[in-house]
């Protein structure tokens, strides 16, 4: 194996490495090649490639010798386009590792954000930033992450701290927490550490980016990762390469922030960029399925400048990858970065428009749109609308992440969901929040019901594609587990009481109500005339 099959660079105006491809990079990374060959603004990366992976599993879980040389080459060049230095006192450098598997897996594998930080690199981190929130924001943000990713701890004793901090404050969110607060809440996470895990947080930045190395490829043989790759074919064989990134941070403050951008709706397939953004925010808050991403109107009035580029980036992003794309960014002190574009997870029906929208904007040629709709039953496609709602009081209103009505069965608990539906019942996942580590429940369902959550986080995404009704950020239900029922608007629904979810509309419904059914007959004929013409 050549050298360049292991470690590739993501640099501005790199040019384009030997053997750099999806395969061998992963398709997170190669996307973030082309972004910046395209010139846009992209942090500095290194990749450990795909074959380092399947080298770990055939070595029962340990990491190639290899692996320290190739991460001492990679950090050398990070420090020498930054101008800072991983474990430095003065200018230190903090790295993101992020996973990235052949083919798109949103949300299936392991990443690690703010690796570098501790009691050593903390005062050179305040003195380059002069930001304490910001440092001490990240700090608390690693110590709970790294144990529950490389440690397997839980995130309830970590979550209760700050819950604890808001409560006392009476604050909505973590963002709101101060300088002070924050830097307790470290202080308690590190025992809280030691208490579950029986380790205590590695204070050693080398330390810290190997394990979260070895997690991100472990988590490649995780039971979500597995599950999703049965549902849609993925081989077992790929590997995730690993991408370790310079930080920026969105949470420095208020003209930073993190969020998820589709090039058009995700749901309708209609042509208007969608954008969610959370100010003062890292890109785990947006796409992790806890907290709402509401920010995007707001975005575009606070940092016009940077709701105008994204925009060109919309355009700049189709013109290039020829397909609608999935972006993630970050804004730093005002600043853009992008640090993800993919072809982006749809509805069937949404498919549908925007391959044929696609075509007919000569991004793509017929040819390519029947290339993209490749698996989609055209013939039973269809999207389901209520038939009369006008009679029936909504219990409360939500945010619509996918397209179409659901009827079923109120059901709290994923494992729950998932026995029922396998004998036959239709049922509603209704949790606090959603995440990927529930695939399985979530295929199983016929609709998603969410407390907090954004239409762009990962959870999100998976029901979407899979074409199940998907509400989230539903800020009037609370579900309470011990009387096994939640309350949705004020009442009370026992769990196994049916209620009907309209994604269109984002409205809740008690009982079962009828729907009818549309198809989109004009475009499935669009189709048809180009198959007979290729034919």
């Amino acid at each position: 194996m050549s050298p360049s099959d292991d470690l590739f660079f993501i640099l501005p105006a790199a040019a384009l490495a030997p053997g750099a491809s999806p395969a061998s990079m992963g398709a997170k990374a190669h996307g973030l090649l082309q972004l910046a060959r395209l010139g846009a603004s992209v942090p500095p990366a290194f990749v450990l490639g795909t074959g380092l992976s399947r080298e770990y599993f055939e070595n029962a879980g340990r990491l190639p010798a290899r692996v320290h040389a190739l991460l001492d080459e990679g950090i050398a060049q990070l420090e020498r386009v930054s101008g800072r230095r991983f474990g430095g006192v003065r200018q230190p450098l903090l790295l993101s590792v992020r996973s990235g598997a052949p083919v798109s897996m949103p949300g299936m594998m392991e990443t690690l954000l703010n690796v570098g930080l501790g009691e050593r690199t903390l005062p050179g981190l305040l003195r380059a930033s002069g930001n304490p929130r910001l440092v001490r924001d990240c700090y608390r943000r690693l110590i709970s992450q790294y144990m529950q990713v490389v440690h397997g701890a839980a995130a309830a004793p970590f979550d209760a701290i700050v819950q604890r901090y808001l409560t006392e404050q009476q604050l909505g969110s973590a963002c709101e927490l101060d300088s002070a607060s924050l830097g307790q809440i470290a202080s308690e996470s590190l025992a809280v550490a030691v208490a579950q895990c029986g380790v205590p947080f590695p204070q050693s930045p080398r330390e810290q980016l190997l394990g979260a190395v070895e997690a991100v490829f472990r988590s490649w043989g995780s039971e979500k990762a597995r599950h999703y790759r049965r549902l849609y074919g993925i081989e077992e064989h790929l590997g995730t390469a690993v991408t370790v990134q310079q930080m920026v941070f969105g949470n420095a403050g208020a003209d930073s922030g993190a969020g998820v951008g589709f090039t058009r709706d995700p749901a309708t397939g209609e042509r208007r960029p969608c954008i969610e953004f959370l100010f003062n925010a890292q890109g785990e808050d947006v796409v992790g399925g806890r907290h709402a991403a509401q920010d995007g109107a707001r975005l575009a009035r606070a940092l016009p400048q940077v709701a105008a580029e994204l925009q060109r980036l919309a355009g700049l992003l189709e013109g290039h990858f020829h397909d609608m794309q999935d972006f993630e960014f970050t804004v730093e002190n005002g600043r853009l970065y992008l640090l993800q574009t993919r072809s982006g997870k749809r509805t069937p029906w949404a498919a549908l428009r925007i391959a044929i929208d696609l075509a007919h904007e000569e991004l793509i040629t017929p040819a390519q749109a029947l290339e993209q709709l490749q698996g989609i039953d055209l013939e039973h496609l269809e999207r389901t609308r209520l038939a009369d709602a006008a009679q029936v009081r909504p219990l409360a209103q939500a945010l619509g992440a996918s397209i179409g009505v659901a009827s079923g069965a109120v059901v709290l608990d994923a494992q729950r969901a998932v026995r029922l539906a396998g004998e036959g019942r239709e049922v509603i996942l209704v949790r606090p929040d959603i995440q990927t580590q529930e695939v399985e429940a979530i295929a199983a369902a016929a609709g998603v019901l969410t407390a907090a959550g954004a239409r762009t986080s990962h959870a999100a995404v998976v029901a979407r594609q899979l074409g199940k009704v998907c509400l989230v950020g539903c800020e009037a239900l609370h579900i309470e587990p011990q009387h096994a029922a939640c309350v949705i608007g004020g009442r009370r629904i026992a769990e196994g009481d049916e209620i009907t979810l309209d994604a269109d509309s984002g409205l809740i419904y008690p009982g079962r109500l009828d729907v009818q059914h549309e198809r989109p007959l004009e475009e499935i004929e669009q189709v048809r005339r180009w198959r007979r013409e290729a034919a």
